[in-house]
């Protein structure tokens, strides 16, 4: 192993403050807030910062600018937030690529998953799925049996390499036992249009990105990477009930600041971000998008990303997974 991220299980302490500093802090925010989104706009975690980012507003009685800074797999916005003050006016909606995937896939790294941020809450996941093209698998049962058979018959397709997509196929292909060559792409379209090409047996991919196929039925679901069925998709059996109950991830999204977060201002946008996510408005739109909305304290962020950095270090070695 070249790397190993040791966490500490204990949270960050929070910081004493005085005079002028605690008023500064019991007055935040003056300014309006930045919401930095690793992602290009119109995607789904688009919509989901764009909706905190309106919602949040309210709340907190400033204006809250979503500001979109895409590339290099999420290291740039999270370069540039673990760079700002940490004063609260600069926040990341981090994804576990920037969390958990990034720092056991790269080298070097610009940020520390754990050191570099003060985690404000936990927000949402996205579930991923495995889909079959027309020609491809009619169940997941039958294409394990043909990867069995036969260990150059299949390929998949990904929206690229590092993705959770990616990780999600392999942690499949081990626990299956098979063999299945990997085809990454630029992209959910580009991926799941080789797919219904015949370019790829099948392809791993977000439920954002699959259901509006799905509903047109030019690809097919064969099972879901998720502990429970989806109520979207209630006739798709889970990895654990076709036999692989430890197969299970998603895409999930959390707030972020920079470290060393003045505890009165951390405490502040905590209790915005839970009040936020339990409107029942605000719960419904993430539904519509695909979304499930999972609130989790900042110690809820620490633990996850405890748990699955080792994982996902196992899995990156194992299926030799490096930043290209």
């Amino acid at each position: 192993m070249k790397k190993r991220w040791f966490v500490s299980a204990a949270v960050a302490a929070m910081l004493s403050c005085s005079g002028g500093t605690c008023l500064a802090q019991a007055t935040y925010p003056e300014k309006p807030v930045k919401l930095v989104i690793p992602f290009a706009a119109g995607g789904a975690t688009d919509v989901l910062g764009r909706l905190l980012a309106v919602s949040m507003q309210e709340k907190l009685g400033q204006s809250v600018v979503v500001e979109n800074k895409p590339g290099a797999g999420t290291v740039l916005a999270a370069s540039q937030v673990a760079k700002a003050p940490a004063d609260g006016y600069t926040l990341l909606l981090a994804s576990n690529s920037t969390l958990v995937l990034n720092p056991v896939i790269r080298e070097k790294l610009s940020y520390h998953p754990i050191n570099s941020f003060t985690p404000i809450g936990m927000v949402a996941d996205m579930q991923l799925l495995l889909v079959a093209g027309p020609s491809g698998p009619a169940s997941l049962a039958a294409m394990v049996s043909q990867a069995k058979a036969d260990p150059n018959a299949l390929n998949y397709g990904s929206f690229g390499t590092g993705s959770t997509v990616h990780f999600a196929a392999e942690l499949l292909k081990s626990a299956a036992g098979i063999q299945m060559t990997h085809v990454p792409y630029n992209g959910s379209g580009p991926s799941l249009t080789a797919l219904m090409g015949g370019q790829v047996s099948v392809a791993s991919d977000t439920i954002v990105a699959s259901m509006p196929l799905i509903k047109a039925g030019k690809v097919r679901p064969l099972a879901v990477f998720a502990a429970q069925r989806l109520k979207t998709l209630p006739d798709v059996p889970t990895m654990g009930e076709a036999g692989y109950p430890n197969v299970e991830i998603s895409s999930w999204f959390a707030l972020m600041a920079p470290k060393d977060l003045p505890a009165a201002v951390r405490h502040k946008l905590e209790k915005n971000l839970a009040d936020v996510l339990a409107l029942p408005e605000v719960r419904a739109k993430l539904v519509d998008v695909g979304l499930q909305p999972n609130w989790g304290s900042a110690a809820a962020v620490t633990a996850r990303m405890q748990n699955e950095l080792p994982r996902m270090q196992t899995v990156a070695q194992r299926a030799a997974i490096k930043d290209e």
